[in-house]
């Protein structure tokens, strides 16, 4: 019988409307438990960590990252897999920081959380849950199905660090447009085996807990001004995402071009991702994105937001070097980039 560690750290999944204010309050697992009596006819074990503060995920940061880290490492060995009750709106953030946190990663970390209160009449709680335990305890002989990080929801399990949160309003919250979905719950629970990632055989799982988080975000838009670009450019940072146009393409201007190189040559990284949600940077393809390649900007090809953001703490936390964050930024590591 499979044993299923499930994490709650908090999120719309474990609230309850306060009969007097109608205001959403934390409750507890017990809680929860109470409200998906289902779960008992699960054929596996299940053991419960809660945080000892409820999180709402708003504050969500890289030191839970790491506490969450240290929690599947210290478990590891006892568990056969592990569902994260997390909220929404950060959800992709923690998915995809925990992709690179945990190398070399054999057993399945779910996140999974909901849109509405678990005790609400058309909750999409239970539904959620039970399925995100299904795909933790889920095997094909002695091996995990999905030994990835992921996130379930609304039917649907997508690589954790591919995701993110595109609707506050429907059940159907996150999407993940470049890289198809990993599972999808219908009357069966259908695996897209191509698609997921598998371990090497023989390594053992090494956690990366050291995530810097110096990072800004410059985001591209027609008439950005030089004082705006020079201040973010300028701040005391390591890293730089910036979004831009279309296939990585920006402003040719002198102004702009100087800046960045400016920035790239005091040992700053900055790492280009574009603002469309489907697609990937194509530096050099374009006038308007030659420069960048010729300055050293790294390609961040079809990254989200959350990935290049996450991903960027984690490398610089390995690497002093600027020219080493930046090669691995260039690099597939976790199945967050398609290089072509």
């Amino acid at each position: 019988m499979s044993q299923i560690l499930i994490i709650y750290t908090g999120g719309t999944i474990g609230m309850m409307t306060d009969p007097v204010t109608k205001v959403l309050k934390p409750i507890n697992f017990e809680q929860i438990m109470d409200n998906v009596p289902e779960l008992e006819k699960l054929n596996c074990r299940i053991k419960v960590h809660s945080f000892d503060e409820i999180i709402d995920s708003s504050n969500m940061n890289p030191a839970i990252w790491s506490q969450l880290a240290g929690l599947i490492q210290s478990n590891y060995y006892d568990n056969d897999g592990f569902v994260i009750l997390h909220g929404s709106d950060t959800m992709a953030y923690t998915a995809s920081a925990l992709s690179f946190m945990l190398e070399n990663l054999g057993k399945p970390v779910i996140f999974t959380g909901s849109q509405l209160p678990i005790s609400a009449i058309r909750t999409d709680a239970k539904e959620n849950l039970m399925t995100a335990i299904e795909i933790a305890k889920s095997k094909k002989g002695d091996r995990a199905r999905v030994p990835e990080v992921c996130i379930y929801f609304d039917y649907k399990l997508f690589r954790g660090n591919r995701a993110f949160k595109y609707n506050s309003s429907k059940f159907e919250a996150f999407r993940s447009p470049n890289y198809p979905i990993l599972a999808e719950s219908g009357v069966h629970l259908r695996f897209s085996a191509n698609d997921i990632r598998q371990p090497q055989d023989g390594t053992e799982l090494i956690i990366h807990n050291n995530l810097i988080s110096d990072v800004a975000v410059l985001k591209l838009y027609p008439g950005i001004g030089t004082k705006v670009v020079e201040t973010i450019l300028n701040s005391d940072v390591r890293g730089i995402v910036m979004e831009t146009f279309g296939a990585g393409n920006t402003t040719t201007d002198s102004w702009f071009i100087d800046l960045l190189k400016n920035a790239i040559d005091s040992g700053k990284v900055i790492v280009d991702i574009s603002q469309c949600k489907v697609g990937t940077v194509e530096l050099g393809r374009y006038e308007t994105s030659r420069h960048l390649k010729d300055i050293g900007v790294a390609n961040g090809y079809d990254m989200t937001f959350e990935s290049a953001v996450t991903k960027m703490m984690y490398l610089l936390g390995m690497f002093d070097d600027p020219a080493m964050v930046k090669h691995y930024m260039e690099q597939d590591l976790r199945g967050e980039i398609t290089v072509s």
